[in-house]
């Protein structure tokens, strides 16, 4: 496929987004009042804890790692699994598997121009408004370099776990309870929820490997780095461990979709 024709599922992609911008502020609003809830449930964990620093992250250092992660939630969320599941129970599947193009790569880059929009929309005016409000705390330099770069690895693995979870639709034509478990896992173990400094060290140990941290945990710890020019000895091993997820689970689910859509099935025949 193209170069144009990838760009072009982009920006048809933005069109389809922009359509409907009402959704946008309705996830806004609701964001706003995730962030709300989770401001003073973490101000009462501080208070509680009678120190300014916990787990070596102060309450500002959380707020902005909490808020930072709702909104990069909001840039990498996919529905690839409902979409896939709805097409196999209508039979479109069918359809979309007889086009010109590799079903993967369609389907990543059909999803690439609402991540454009969710990015320009909600990512840059919530780094703005934190910015504002904290003066200035998050240090600009190479980590924001860094987290660009980063970020785009996270989606790339979130695309390839959404598409292992994805292709189990085609043995079980509805997967709403795996992918209940799956974004349920995801959140808890990428940090998405809590960051993981607060876990358990043991239970740390073992999540530092996991392909979940690769999603909002390293993009997250790079940009929040205290030194803006930090050096690249100690970034690079968690943009190794990025790079590593990201070959891991695009062979993996490569294979899986390759052998599972021989046994398709789709209801009517």
């Amino acid at each position: 496929m193209s170069v144009k024709r990838l760009f072009a599922l982009t920006r048809a992609g933005i069109m389809e987004s922009l359509q409907f911008r009402l959704g946008i502020f309705v996830t806004l609003f609701a964001n706003l009042i995730y962030l709300v809830l989770v401001y003073f449930l973490w101000k009462a964990i501080y208070d509680s804890a009678g120190t300014d620093v916990v787990n070596g992250m102060t309450f500002t250092d959380t707020m902005i790692y909490l808020i930072l992660a709702t909104a990069l939630f909001n840039f990498l969320e996919m529905f690839v699994v409902w979409d896939m599941s709805r097409s196999i129970q209508s039979g479109k599947i069918i359809l979309d598997l007889l086009k010109p193009m590799n079903y993967r790569r369609y389907t990543f880059w059909s999803y690439s121009g609402s991540h454009v929009v969710q990015f320009l929309l909600t990512f840059i005016p919530t780094f703005i408004v934190v910015m504002i409000i904290t003066h200035g705390a998050i240090h600009m330099g190479l980590n924001l370099i860094l987290f660009i770069l980063s970020t785009v690895l996270a989606l790339i693995v979130n695309f390839s776990m959404e598409m292992i979870v994805a292709t189990i639709c085609l043995y079980t034509e509805s997967t709403w309870g795996i992918n209940i478990v799956k974004e349920t896992i995801v959140l808890l173990l990428s940090g998405a929820s809590i960051p993981l400094a607060f876990f358990p060290e043991a239970a740390r140990k073992v999540v530092d490997y996991l392909p979940f941290r690769a999603v909002y945990d390293i993009p997250l710890t790079i940009l929040l780095q205290k030194n803006g020019s930090t050096e690249l000895s100690g970034l690079l091993p968690m943009l190794g461990l990025q790079v590593i997820w990201c070959l891991i689970l695009y062979i993996a689910g490569t294979l899986f979709w390759n052998y599972s859509v021989r046994k398709i099935t789709v209801n009517g025949g």
